[in-house]
């Protein structure tokens, strides 16, 4: 695998098989295997996981209403109808498109009745969550709570708190949240930097959140605009090698790698392959197999928006850090 003929592969669903096939079904217009799916996944954690797949790729049909329409009784049929409505509003807003109040309204309802349907379900909370975003002038109450410790900035912490409550360190609650704190930020990332170290500073070892400092670190890099510089100290500093290290030994040495996202994965072997840790990330790669992500990489290139050169530089730190192996 380590030899030239080597290709890496993106896919949404990753390792994770039963989700490809399901995927493959949606992108045909049918949701039989995403209705079996989802009636045999066990934990809210890969419930979340696999219920934002499926969105992202069915946001772009009426799959999910032909769904509903079949069973209007199905709990995870609504589930599905608030995932792919939330990703359409999220959409429309990164687009600036005039139809996105309409939609992030439609999009809100559906949250607060999916909330009612199904109590115990963090799902509802995390497209709260995502929906937050779009108060870019954080006019809504809910979103400038003060924050449960020092530090931290407001935000929409109560939902945060709703969706923890059910699925404790949510992987994709703490990253909406993340999101909702960077963008507020114009300037410097502190109060982003104090959010991801309070997080992880309570989660368990095996939990994602310990990898979201990885995140916050691609985000300080992208902002800096530090593409391709022949000696990059962004990546070799204190607190990233920290970072890195931190992420390897409370996340990746505990985790479930079959269930684990495939950008968590390429974000930790991007952080070790940058701070010069090969052999360390040679046993990430070797858990990416050929499920690769562009992101990070596309920010280590010149145009971001190539994913052939994002592929470049992937290929590059693999076979970097294989040569490097203890």
């Amino acid at each position: 695998m380590a030899g030239g003929d080597f290709r890496p592969v993106y896919h949404p669903a990753g390792h994770d098989n039963e989700l490809r096939v399901a995927v493959q079904d949606l992108r045909t217009g049918r949701w039989l295997s995403m209705a079996h799916l989802l009636g045999r996944t066990d934990g809210w954690g890969l419930w979340t996981q696999r219920t934002q797949v499926l969105a992202a790729v069915a946001a772009g049909s009426d799959v999910v209403q032909a769904w509903r329409a079949e069973e209007p009784h199905s709990v995870a049929a609504s589930v599905m109808h608030t995932r792919v409505v939330v990703e359409r509003a999220v959409r429309a807003h990164r687009a600036r498109h005039p139809r996105t109040h309409e939609l992030w309204q439609e999009a809100w309802a559906a949250c607060r009745d999916a909330a009612e349907l199904s109590p115990a379900d963090p799902v509802p909370w995390v497209c709260l969550l995502a929906l937050a975003l779009l108060d870019e002038h954080r006019s809504m109450d809910e979103h400038r709570l003060p924050p449960p410790g020092l530090m931290l900035p407001p935000g929409p912490w109560g939902m945060l708190a709703q969706a923890d409550k059910r699925d404790p360190h949510n992987r994709e609650a703490y990253h909406r949240m993340l999101q909702f704190v960077c963008a507020g930020t114009p300037g410097p990332l502190t109060g982003a930097a104090n959010f991801v170290h309070w997080a992880a500073g309570s989660a368990p070892p095996g939990s994602a959140v310990h990898v979201l400092p990885l995140y916050l670190s691609i985000e300080r890099y992208r902002r800096e605009r530090g593409q391709e510089k022949a000696l990059d100290l962004h990546w070799v500093a204190e607190d990233a090698v920290r970072d890195a290290g931190h992420a390897l030994d409370t996340w990746f040495r505990y985790a479930d790698l079959r269930r684990a996202s495939p950008l968590d994965l390429n974000h930790l072997a991007h952080a070790l392959w940058g701070a010069n840790r090969f052999g360390e990330a040679a046993r990430v790669f070797d858990a990416i197999d050929r499920y690769w992500t562009t992101l990070p990489w596309a920010y280590r290139t010149r145009d971001p928006a190539d994913q052939e050169l994002a592929a470049e530089v992937f290929l590059r730190a693999r076979s970097r850090s294989l040569a490097g192996r203890d």
